[in-house]
């Protein structure tokens, strides 16, 4: 019997993932990662849903307590990337360094077994020519993840299953009903876990940095207003800024050195080209010349033509075919060949 480690969260994605698998002739195991302290949805009644599933699927469920990981790789990336002046993407970090690398470790050592599965909306295909395994996106293109999944490497997609990568959201809801698990209603989860957990993203950072009195200025230098921590604001954004004038204003950079939080028009936040670093090349090898590709920016951007230079270092330039708005330090950039993704990375701080 084939064996396979279903990572449960206690959401129904997770939990039809499994069920599909254990309907298959899978031999299943629901392992929840225990990922932060105190409440969270997808770490309080989350676990014990993922148990109940566990028990009507008649599986065996394991709980791995991995807070400190979570706490190192997710919390303290977030705290030290917004007090930088950056906004960081912690789903593919989360994906890869918390949850992906030690389910594997752990299905491998702890269980024997080779193969890994989650609730993720993406597909897995293999390359007989390339002899590399391919991410591609998801047959529902509203609920894709792909873009959070750039970061997986050969190892981690070879040992990877998506059940849902060919489902409808609808589908997904209505296979969980059949099958009567006790998730099938459960509503989405609408925000990050930490966000769940703390309130809003203001929140969760100000338990962890102080309030730091600054400047709003133009860029000119004129002072139009002050603000309490640049951690609280990020490119692009316009709402909230407290300050008055004639056009609409959009915060343009973060400046930690000097605690500005600096703002401009619509134009100046637009980018015509910006370079990304940590890159991981996915479904093709990294290549030597520069390719033509569509990147999308932010998780729910549109994607939109790009060059991709290759540079040293696990870095690469993107040159935009028209000027992009908000181009956002820390988050990911991805590129793709139509449903294919090529490669990722993190947007670097402008020079």
């Amino acid at each position: 019997m084939k064996k396979v480690v279903v990572g449960l969260s206690g959401g129904v994605d997770s939990s039809t993932a499994a069920a599909i698998l254990h309907n298959q002739g899978y031999e299943v195991i629901g392992l929840t990662l225990w990922l932060m302290k105190g409440k969270g949805q997808c770490c309080s009644e989350g676990m014990i849903d993922a148990a109940y599933i566990c028990e009507q699927l008649g599986i065996p469920h394991q709980v791995v307590d991995i807070r400190d990981v979570f706490q190192t790789n997710i919390v303290d990336y977030l705290v030290t990337g917004y007090s930088a002046g950056i906004t960081p993407l912690p789903c593919s970090q989360c994906n890869k360094t918390v949850k992906f690398g030690p389910m594997v470790q752990y299905a491998r050592e702890q269980l024997g077994c080779d193969r890994i599965a989650t609730g993720h909306y993406a597909q897995i295909s293999y390359d007989e020519a390339t002899g590399r395994y391919q991410l591609l996106r998801a047959v529902d293109r509203n609920k894709d993840q792909s873009y959070f999944l750039y970061d997986l490497s050969q190892d981690l997609l070879a040992a990877s299953v998506f059940p849902l990568g060919e489902l409808q959201k609808a589908d997904t809801r209505r296979i969980a009903a059949e099958y009567g698990l006790k998730t099938a209603d459960k509503p989405e989860s609408q925000d990050l876990c930490l966000v769940e957990s703390n309130g809003s993203m203001r929140a969760f950072l100000d338990k962890y940095l102080a309030p730091k009195k600054g400047d709003i200025v133009d860029t000119t230098g004129k002072v139009l207003g002050q603000h309490d921590g640049i951690h609280h604001y990020t490119i692009g954004q316009r709402k909230g800024l407290g300050v008055a004038a004639a056009e609409p204003l959009y915060v343009i950079e973060l400046d930690a050195v000097n605690n500005k939080v600096i703002v401009g028009d619509r134009t100046k936040a637009t980018q015509l080209e910006c370079t990304v670093n940590r890159v991981n090349w996915v479904s093709i090898a990294e290549p030597s010349t520069p390719i033509h590709a569509e990147v999308q920016v932010r998780y729910r951007s549109t994607a939109v033509p790009v060059t991709v230079i290759p540079l040293e270092n696990s870095r690469v330039r993107l040159v935009f075919d028209e000027p992009q708005f908000s181009i956002t330090p820390g988050q990911a950039a991805v590129w793709y060949d139509g449903d294919k993704v090529l490669g990722g990375g993190i947007i670097e701080q402008f020079s």
